[in-house]
């Protein structure tokens, strides 16, 4: 019980992912051949519509408690007797709402997914597109990576525990992390095209770079224990920047004055 409380209290609402897992029936009605009439009859009662709502609010509860769980025990952690445990459901209610183990565990990826969306990268759509914007990714990216070395990052451990399998599961795990780095690659390219970067900068290059700083962070503050290691991570994105031209005389106030913003991902602006 106490662990159901710890692992549920740290987990916050949120929704990515939600064209793959929406279900709007008004919507899914709307068919070739006419054959939306039964429709209607069965919302007369209202009775379906809320045995819906009801089964998808469960279910949503369900992978809340997974990413709790998996955060601190990993993918390969997660089973449907411990999640019973955590939720205070059976099994079978559990096993219920997923065809299968599998199913769970990408259904938690997408949502760790949906979660660091909403903290990372759209906050960062607010700040102006070329280095201030990119700034705001790291520094939204870096603060969600200071939260998690509590908790541990499903991207970082999920590639431990995948990187040598095939299947849907390592499948869901790279599209999302390669969702993030398309956005990043995205944000560098116009600070280019901003004219902040040197014309012959590799955007692959810069963000294996900034993608390197984050992955230390994690590793000296998380297993290391090591103070500063947040601000060694700045401090080695300011590095990057100035390597790669964007600390002119316009773009180093962005760069190193302005309070860290927030950041996002699939979207383009």
């Amino acid at each position: 019980m106490v662990v159901r409380q710890r692992i549920c209290g740290k987990i916050e609402r949120s929704f990515f992912f939600s064209c793959a897992m929406s279900t709007d029936p008004d919507q899914s009605t709307d068919q070739p051949g006419g054959q939306i009439t039964r429709l209607p009859r069965a919302r007369s009662s209202g009775g379906g519509d809320r045995a819906l709502q009801k089964g998808q609010q469960t279910k949503a509860a369900i992978v809340d408690a997974a990413l709790g769980l998996a955060t601190h025990i990993g993918l390969e952690g997660l089973s449907i007797g411990a999640l019973a445990d955590v939720t205070g459901m059976s099994k079978s209610g559990v096993f219920a709402h997923f065809g299968s183990r599998e199913e769970l565990q990408i259904s938690v990826i997408r949502e760790y997914h949906t979660r660091f969306e909403q903290e990372v990268f759209y906050p960062a759509l607010s700040a102006p597109r070329g280095v201030a914007r990119l700034s705001a990714l790291f520094d939204n990216w870096m603060k969600r990576s200071s939260i998690e070395i509590d908790s541990g990052c499903i991207y970082i451990s999920g590639a431990v525990e995948f990187d040598d399998r095939s299947g849907p599961v390592r499948d869901a795990l790279v599209h999302s992390v390669l969702t993030w780095h398309t956005a990043m690659l995205r944000a560098i390219e116009q600070c280019k095209e901003a004219g902040q970067l040197r014309p012959d900068t590799r955007e692959e290059q810069m963000l294996f770079e900034i993608h390197g700083l984050i992955l230390a962070l994690h590793y000296e503050a998380r297993f290391l224990q090591a103070p500063g290691a947040p601000e060694r991570a700045q401090a080695g994105f300011h590095h990057i920047l100035a390597r790669y031209g964007a600390q002119t005389d316009a773009a180093a106030p962005a760069a190193t004055d302005q309070a860290p913003r927030q950041v996002s991902t699939t979207h383009r602006e």
